[in-house]
């Protein structure tokens, strides 16, 4: 039982990097008694074919590339059992990087003039949220293009 665990466990990683909570879920849901799994999981991690860490920063990385925002990312990465100090090594909030990636996003959806009226300005805001951008870049975003005379 622990060898075909052990190899169902590295076919899984072999298609891509998994939580130890997500590999935890697919073995069990095949089957595996959950004190098999915790075995090989741990004989797995001890050798570091898997980690939580580096399932975290390809995964982050991932999701950013496809127009994710940090917050997004962050429940993410809660819901596939990564720690939050874990996910915060790789999902830092305050990285001036997240104000172009939503600015990157919202450009893509809506051009990259900034919005010309409170219901677009609310719309592309929403877009935004939904997308896990926090309220401070989201602001920016929407307001980049503007001129000075409309920012003073």
């Amino acid at each position: 039982m622990r060898k075909e665990a052990r190899a169902k466990a590295q076919d899984l990683l072999a298609r891509r990097e998994h939580s130890r909570v997500e590999l935890t879920r697919k073995l069990e849901a095949r089957g595996f008694d959950r004190a098999v799994v915790a075995d090989v999981l741990d004989v797995l991690e001890r050798e570091r074919l898997l980690s939580d860490a580096r399932f975290s920063e390809q995964f982050a990385h991932q999701r950013a590339e496809r127009g994710h925002g940090p917050l997004k990312i962050l429940n993410e990465l809660a819901q596939r059992g990564i720690d939050e100090d874990t996910a915060r090594e790789y999902v830092n909030l305050l990285d001036p990087v997240w104000f172009e990636r939503a600015l990157k996003a919202k450009s893509k959806r809506f051009g990259r003039a900034p919005p010309s009226n409170l219901k677009d300005r609310a719309r592309q805001s929403r877009f935004l949220a939904q997308r896990g951008y926090t309220a401070d870049q989201t602001a920016k975003a929407l307001g980049a293009g503007e001129s000075d005379e409309e920012t003073e």
